[in-house]
């Protein structure tokens, strides 16, 4: 029984020795449901690079922070996308990642780069914005809001739809622009939005598909909150096309949210890792962005289409906060918000 016990283990031994001795053949990229990239894009990064691009989706960024979370060291891949600014405090505690500093950071504004250890690599940004339907304002002969202020105002009375912030990624960053904005006050201001019959649901899909009045939308709220490049993605997905866009961003009320990359700490293929990080700064895959995953580049040599040239606001001040403020405060900042909101 010994020796069969031992030439066991001997086996065991031989066959683990000889699969840490082969090269990995793929990468794996764990990220969110929302993740998409064109099939040239993918097949120019496997033929580069030699490997095979797996992708795990793991529903929205909270969820796949969630079950990245719990197998931090032992990851089920080599890459996550898709933690941002509002996250990415939780993730770094979290102990995920491996530092990787990628040449082609050298090309990213500083202004992305919120890890000075470099856990993360910047890879896209995106405002979140309210977003209006021009034609019933201007059939109404009714003034849109051109700023937060605006929102109080007694003419917009039960015109407002927002995500909630304790289940919706767009709907946290909200709140968190009217932090910025109001400081202390931002409760005054949201009890006053309540007086105002704001509409609060639980996610952008019903905010946008069902509650907003615009060419998307089957609603009757003309004001929501959703992505500054919303405006092209309405041309784009047009039946039939529009020469202009029907919605418009209100730039004042844009807060910013940055995706990042990480390698994995525990990856069984470090150097692929490493590799797909870089391609993801590549310009190739940088442009491939917006039409993809309605975003935009970190790399200022990507250029952007047509649409998103013509459509998409880009707001020059967004308003921001520092991850370790985000993170210090989210969860406190979202009840108090419930007490004053939902209450």
């Amino acid at each position: 029984m010994r020796l069969l016990l031992g030439a066991v283990v001997a086996a065991v031994a031989v066959s683990v020795s000889g699969c840490g001795g082969e090269e990995p053949t793929d990468v794996v990229l764990v990220t969110h449901d929302s993740f998409a990239i064109s099939d040239d894009v993918r097949a120019e990064f496997e033929a580069s690079s030699g490997l095979k691009l797996r992708v795990l989706q793991s529903g929205d960024a909270g969820e796949l922070l969630s079950k990245a979370l719990l197998t931090a060291g032992n990851p089920q891949g080599d890459v996550l996308f898709g933690v941002d600014n509002n996250l990415l405090s939780r993730a770094l505690d979290g102990d995920l990642f491996e530092p990787y500093e990628s040449p082609r950071l050298e090309q990213v504004d500083e202004s992305y780069v919120l890890d000075p250890e470099h856990r993360v690599t910047p890879v896209d940004h995106g405002e979140v914005c309210l977003n209006y339907d021009k034609e019933w304002f201007s059939s109404r002969e009714i003034q849109p809001p051109r700023s937060l202020d605006d929102l109080t105002n007694p003419r917009l009375k039960g015109l407002l739809v927002v995500e909630n912030p304790a289940t919706s990624t767009p709907g946290l960053a909200f709140l968190l622009a009217t932090i910025v904005r109001y400081g202390p006050g931002w409760r005054d201001f949201w009890l006053t939005l309540r007086e105002n019959r704001v509409l609060v649901v639980d996610g952008w899909e019903e905010a946008y598909n069902t509650r907003f009045s615009g060419a998307a939308g089957e609603g009757n709220r003309p004001i929501v909150v959703s992505y500054a490049s919303s405006p092209p993605a309405e041309v784009i997905f047009g039946q039939p096309r529009p020469e202009e866009a029907p919605t418009a961003v209100v730039e004042d009320s844009c807060f910013r949210q940055i995706e990042f990359a990480g390698v994995l700490r525990g990856t069984h293929n470090e150097d692929g890792a490493r590799k797909l990080v870089d391609f993801m700064l590549d310009k190739r895959f940088q442009e491939d962005i917006p039409l993809s995953m309605f975003v935009f580049p970190v790399n200022p040599a990507a250029e952007l289409p047509p649409e998103f040239e013509k459509f998409a606001v880009v707001p020059e001040n967004p308003l921001e906060l520092s991850p370790d403020e985000i993170g210090a405060n989210r969860d406190r900042w979202v009840k108090e918000w419930t007490s004053v909101v939902l209450r």
